[in-house]
């Protein structure tokens, strides 16, 4: 959340382990909050579990300052005040079977041991006191963290069999960390990678954002065709690269040099070198994104050579993807596709300077407007889109400079044909600016 002050959520954190552990119940933080402290980044969140149960979890914070998202599988959110934002707690336990390969058929109350064992990575199986400042583990997983090593808790198959999802968030944690798959876990992961599919689009979609937003992007979708995870989520970049193999380092040479990408130029610079932009669109709603983010992805890849030649373009032509909304991520792309590392890109450089004008000039009022060519006496139909279309282009390549000067133009478009025509019609080689 956006409005949430760092250490006053840590503050809350703490505060909300103090009053379990001062109502008599072992409480710990827990998970990737604990993993991060250890490694000295700062938590984007806090996680608690506790022996409370979710009853007397929202007895004791008070049924107004408590939600019971998930109150069958233990889990009670705890709002904090502002700037706090809100803490998860939950209720140490024990998992039933996983029918589903994606979450388990119940769970059973249990303790914090257990608790530790039927989570995923040792790394994230640690617990830290806050009120005592210790951290309790199970799992071995402080010597995995220093080791710099992903490992499952227990047998990797039975791991990943319970939840198909962390075959990604292995590849995530490994490469956001730069820590190492280990051997029998890597192993499970490759033999079981095509399972994953049983995930819900929306969670695999989740999980390759934050792996393609990340810095360690390309070694993620590296990692993804080692394993053959890519093989199951993004088949489209797998189909040729056996035979293409500067193809793929290309891409990935781009796709690490973009700073700070969207997900959605992330996505257009991985896939456009495979496939069509429609072939981009295709992923985005396999992966039930947005239509935002769709559109945007799409766009991006049907235009990443758009501005090849900017400055020679006629501005009629140029304008229009000036003042689209994705230009600034058009731009980051091309800049990337170019080497990167500031070097010099004249049409990106062109279009900056453009793109510094003020608004009025860069994207001026139309001169003639549905309404005026009504006025005129055009009856609405099919026809007006072609003719505004046509008059902004000669509105912005200078051909006319009022609105009586575009309804003569209209009156000669009628008299030579109907009204229809290519908007190229009336160009010429000066005509651009």
């Amino acid at each position: 959340m956006s409005d949430v002050l760092p250490e006053i959520q840590r503050n809350f954190a703490q505060q909300v382990v103090r009053r379990l552990r001062e109502a008599d119940y072992e409480s710990y933080w827990a998970g990737g909050c604990v993993r991060d402290q250890l490694l000295g980044l700062a938590p984007h969140d806090y996680d608690v579990a506790t022996a409370a149960t979710p009853q007397e979890v929202r007895r004791l914070f008070g049924h107004d300052r408590t939600l019971a998202v998930g109150a069958a599988f233990g889990v009670i959110v705890v709002l904090g005040p502002p700037g706090a934002g809100q803490i998860e707690v939950a209720t140490f336990r024990a998992d039933w079977d996983y029918d589903d390969g994606r979450r388990p058929r119940g769970v059973t109350f249990s303790s914090a041991r257990e608790d530790a064992r039927r989570r995923d990575f040792t790394i994230n199986g640690l617990f830290y006191d806050p009120v005592d400042e210790r951290v309790i583990d199970f799992v071995e997983g402080q010597a995995d963290l220093a080791a710099g090593v992903i490992r499952a808790i227990g047998e990797p198959t039975d791991r990943f069999a319970e939840d198909k999802l962390r075959l990604l968030r292995a590849v995530r944690f490994s490469t956001t960390f730069g820590f190492a798959l280990e051997p029998a876990t890597r192993r499970a992961i490759t033999e079981m990678a095509s399972q994953v599919t049983v995930v819900s689009a929306e969670r695999i979609a989740d999980e390759m954002q934050r792996m393609l937003v990340g810095p360690t992007r390309a070694a993620a979708v590296r990692l993804l065709l080692e394993t053959g995870l890519a093989v199951a989520v993004l088949p489209e970049i797998t189909a040729t690269n056996p035979a293409d193999p500067d193809r793929l380092q290309r891409t990935l040479d781009v796709l690490g040099r973009l700073d700070r990408p969207t997900f959605a130029l992330a996505l257009a610079a991985l896939l456009a070198p495979w496939v069509s932009s429609e072939g981009v669109r295709d992923v985005c709603r396999r992966w039930r994104l947005s239509n935002q983010a769709t559109d945007r992805a799409e766009w991006l890849a049907a235009h990443r050579g758009a501005l090849q030649d900017a400055p020679a373009m006629r501005w009629s032509a140029l304008q229009p993807l000036l003042i689209s909304p994705g230009i600034e991520e058009l731009l980051q792309w091309i800049e990337a596709r170019a080497g990167g590392e500031g070097r010099a890109v004249p049409e990106v450089n062109y279009c900056r300077r453009r793109l510094s004008e003020p608004r009025e000039s860069l994207d001026p009022p139309p001169l003639v407007t549905g309404d005026d060519l009504v006025a005129h006496g055009l009856a609405p139909g099919p026809v007006f889109g072609d003719l505004l279309a046509r008059l902004r282009d000669a509105q912005l390549d200078g051909r006319i400079a009022t609105r009586e000067e575009g309804l003569a133009r209209v009156e000669e478009w009628m008299r030579g044909g109907g009204g229809r025509g290519t908007r190229d019609e009336g160009r010429g080689a000066g005509d651009g600016s």
